[in-house]
């Protein structure tokens, strides 16, 4: 595959599997240039239960997007989700040898890495560490420390947590299919990147992705990651209460809800009904679509009250945490009739459906913008923006910081280059005003830490799996 920013996105999900190949075009919007679908066969609850039939399944979409785009496929950047999946609050401080010297990245790693050797369950391992505000001896709601003064530094974290033999087995299906694993991320973050906007973020905002087998939920506030969690119910518990409470065939069960189903019970007349084939010459089922949509509805409250609790353990009932940009529906789920109506009445938040389309080309095809696609679309989104660092981080470090003299310099000048300025001139013999151009602003500490995380995380894996041979 060439290198002109071209990057894959692997949504290993439960109802389907989806590779996605991508560009970004001169407008800086998405391009996809090819798509593979199937059906997911070895996965369930977003982990990995059979893993021939994931390896078959990932092959199948990976080959029919290599035939869509015309490009070949060497690495991807997976998602990883699952019931598995778990999110703790922590604070760490670490104290610094040097108060008058200015924090730096090496600063905020130590302070990971001292985060990273939290005990956790057996079996456990930390796969997400998201620092959230910063404090320097004392002063708080600190975004951005490099660059500032102090001895003490600590930091509030969004510590995501899940089973190290569920991700292990991921990139196992990965490696056997013959690809590369060249990220990871947390699949309610790369649907936050693909259908959020920035606004949202700062207001305050739920993302809800229904999937087939889990609900993701990401909330944000003042731009940051706040809370993450991952409900074991998803679109796949409605066809089954369908399949039991109407007695048919999962395939008719699964049609039923796409094609008539309603999250809202009152809206269907009585004597609306569907016919259903028999099986093997039998008689045809009668369905009443009110009886259908009481089904799909006491499925979707049941869900929807599980998400609303946890977005009341993050504290949005207090003023400080309010949510204001209220609940943002994503995922195959939210293309359920009135389901949007549903949430606004059951939370009493504002809500709408969270398509992707903000950030694709405007040649991009309807079933692309799909909330369907929104997790495949933010994996995307992130395997660019990993792709493209290493390229700005060289430019950096030549065009980073001009300084420019005034006055003749003497050999007894010391000056240090630090991230994005120059450090104060020190002179013996005179004086010099020091100029600094601004450099172009590299991508936030979050992100730093949140890609140089996941590396050494992807690498740990890649290690594990080459000792397992």
């Amino acid at each position: 595959m060439e290198k002109d920013n071209i990057a894959v996105g692997l949504d290993i999900g439960t109802t389907k599997i989806v590779a996605m190949i991508g560009k970004k075009n001169e407008y800086g919007k998405l391009e996809i240039l090819g798509i593979g679908k199937s059906k997911s066969l070895g996965v369930a609850r977003g982990v990995v239960n059979n893993i021939t039939q994931t390896i078959q399944s990932i092959q199948q979409a990976i080959i029919e997007a290599e035939n869509n785009s015309g490009y070949k496929i060497k690495d991807v950047v997976v998602g990883i989700a699952g019931q598995h999946i778990r999110s703790i609050q922590h604070t760490d401080y670490i104290s610094r040898n040097n108060p008058e010297e200015v924090i730096g990245e090496n600063d905020i790693q130590l302070l990971i890495d001292q985060v990273n050797k939290l005990a956790m369950l057996p079996g456990e391992e930390i796969i997400h560490v998201l620092p959230q505000e910063f404090k320097i001896d004392g002063q708080s709601e600190i975004k951005e420390p490099i660059g500032m003064y102090g001895g003490r530094l600590e930091s509030s974290f969004h510590v995501v947590v899940g089973q190290a033999s569920s991700i292990r087995n991921v990139g196992r299906c990965i490696q056997s299919s013959g690809i590369e694993l060249s990220g990871l991320t947390l699949e309610p973050l790369a649907s936050a990147d693909a259908v959020l906007s920035q606004e949202e973020k700062e207001a305050g905002v739920a993302l809800i992705d229904i999937g087939g087998g889990t609900t993701d939920l990401a909330i944000f506030k003042d731009g940051i990651i706040r809370h993450t969690a991952v409900i074991p119910f998803g679109g796949n518990v409605i066809t089954d209460d369908i399949k039991e409470g109407c007695s048919i065939i999962e395939k008719q069960a699964e049609l039923l809800k796409i094609k008539f189903g309603s999250a809202w019970p009152g809206e269907n007349k009585d004597n609306e009904i569907v016919s259903i084939p028999g099986l093997r010459g039998r008689e045809p089922k009668e369905i009443s679509l009110k009886n259908l949509s009481k089904i799909i509805h006491a499925r979707v409250v049941e869900i929807v009250e599980q998400v609303f609790a946890e977005i009341k353990a993050y504290g949005h009932e207090d003023p400080r945490k309010k949510l204001i940009a209220g609940i943002v529906l994503t995922g195959g789920g939210a293309q359920l009739k009135h389901i949007k109506q549903l949430v606004e009445y059951i939370t009493g938040m504002d809500t709408r459906i969270g398509y992707p389309n903000e950030h694709l080309a405007g040649n991009s095809g309807e079933e692309i913008s799909s909330p369907l696609f929104a997790t495949a679309v933010g994996l995307v989104m992130n395997s660019i923006e990993n792709s493209s660092q290493s390229a700005v981080r060289m430019e950096l470090v030549n065009e980073q910081t001009k300084v420019v003299y005034r006055n003749v310099p003497t050999p007894t000048q010391r000056y240090e280059v630090e991230e994005n300025y120059v450090e104060r001139v020190e002179t013996i013999e005179d004086t010099r005003e020091v100029v600094t151009h601004n450099a172009p602003k590299d991508e936030s500490t979050e992100n730093k830490i949140r890609r140089s995380f996941f590396d050494r995380y992807v690498d740990k894996i890649k290690e594990f799996l080459d000792n397992a041979e």
